[in-house]
């Protein structure tokens, strides 16, 4: 209710330029924002354009739109999106306002809003957004009475976010709110509780009690042998490799094969170059490759995006299908903590340098960022790429059904 009203002029939080709602996963803080950020817009502006940004537009529509379409009506709004133009009009009593929706993943998408007049701003997941594209989009909100609405969850405490705009609220007149798991009346005791079993450490301390904490210790504190190590893998259905590719490093490459909706790592092959006193070829990796697989139908061999000749060398061959993998470090960490917390990960126990790492890949306590330390994370980088590519639900996308249309009589 603090949420959705502090805006309004009998208010004495209205007196602040912005509002900042930060704290745990599902605790509602995104649903009560775009709804409060849409009332306002319509209530104190007609003719005006505004902003509302995410990670990516996909997400946008996902988060914000998506749920708030379902209360326009109720509202008493008539909403239209223009899909080639990434923009939504809002009409309610004669007043209309439009809405350009847009990505701040990357410093180029800064450009693209560069020029508008906004009347205000809504930044959804704004800790994933670069910063450049924030401060201009801010830097684009000139209209009287204009304001800047922030959620996101808690990140290091050295985001830039947390430090120059959180620490610096009083600074820059914007209202703060901490949002709790708890403060969501639609989630039940039992979600929370699922919610609250899927993290450990300061995942746990980040997602679930909301704070701005450094990572520590093991970045994978979850992983435990007794849980995720098996001395017989089940018939598999699928296959996929993963593979980080080493000269000077180690190269590791893992097997995979899912039955009954968990993926098992059936078995690895791991070489390191310093230990064994000479470096292999391309050719000589792929052949190691070939004796992996063996005569499994492997779906796919997903590589180190940046074994631009191992790539090349598994094309040419044109036995297995190769994707280059996306290796977007903190969360590929987050989906395999999830992975491993659930048990949707399990190893056999022939796999000895994958499990070595787990106990071993650690976080870099004395960098200013969610960072591990590069040491013994050969066989975390091609799982962390497994996970992302096959496990990783995709956004985006639609579906189309046909069905007989029955004539009447």
């Amino acid at each position: 209710m603090e949420l959705l009203s502090w805006w309004c002029p009998q208010r004495k939080s209205s007196q602040y330029d912005g509002v900042i709602c930060d704290g745990a996963v599902r605790s509602g803080k995104t649903m009560c924002m775009s709804l409060s950020f849409f009332i306002w817009s319509m209530a104190q502006f007609d003719g005006e354009s505004f902003a509302i940004c995410g990670k990516t537009i996909s997400s946008v529509r996902r988060n914000v739109l998506l749920p708030a379409r379902r209360m326009f009506p109720e509202l008493g709004m008539n909403y239209r999106e223009k899909l080639s133009q990434n923009y939504i009009e809002l009409s309610c009593a004669g007043r209309v306002n439009r809405y350009y929706l847009f990505s701040g993943k990357d410093a180029g998408s800064a450009s693209l809003i560069q020029g508008m007049t906004l009347a205000g701003v809504l930044f959804d997941e704004v800790a994933l957004q670069e910063r450049g594209f924030v401060e201009q989009a801010v830097a684009r909100c000139s209209v009287e009475g204009s304001r800047f609405w922030f959620n996101c969850n808690p990140e290091h405490p050295g985001h830039w976010f947390y430090t120059d705009w959180i620490c610096r609220r009083k600074e820059k007149n914007l209202y703060y709110l901490h949002f709790r798991m708890e403060d969501n009346p639609s989630l039940s005791k039992r979600m929370r509780k699922r919610y609250e079993s899927l993290y450990t450490g300061r995942f746990y301390d980040r997602f679930i009690l909301g704070k701005w904490v450094s990572p520590e210790g093991l970045i994978y504190p979850m992983f435990s042998p007794q849980k995720h190590v098996v001395d017989q893998c089940p018939v598999c259905g699928r296959f996929y490799v993963s593979c980080d590719y080493g000269t000077v490093n180690p190269c590791s490459m893992g097997l995979w094969g899912e039955a009954g909706g968990v993926w098992y790592r059936l078995a690895e092959y791991y070489y390191d170059s310093r230990k064994e006193g000479f470096c292999k070829t391309d050719e000589e990796y792929y052949q190691a490759l070939e004796e992996l697989c063996g005569d499994k139908s492997v779906e796919a061999v997903i590589v180190d995006p940046s074994a631009a000749s191992f790539i090349e060398c598994i094309r040419r061959h044109r036995k297995y299908r190769v994707i280059p993998a996306r290796n977007q470090v903190g969360e590929g960490i987050h989906l395999v903590s999830s992975l491993l917390q659930t048990g949707k990960l399990q190893f056999d126990r022939s796999c000895k340098d994958s499990i070595r790492e787990f106990s071993l890949y650690r976080w870099n306590e004395k960098a200013g960022k969610d960072q591990p330390i590069k040491e013994n994370d050969h066989a975390m980088d091609e799982i962390r790429y497994f996970a992302m590519e096959v496990c990783k639900k995709r956004e985006g996308g639609f579906f189309a059904i046909a069905q007989e249309r029955r004539r009447k009589g």
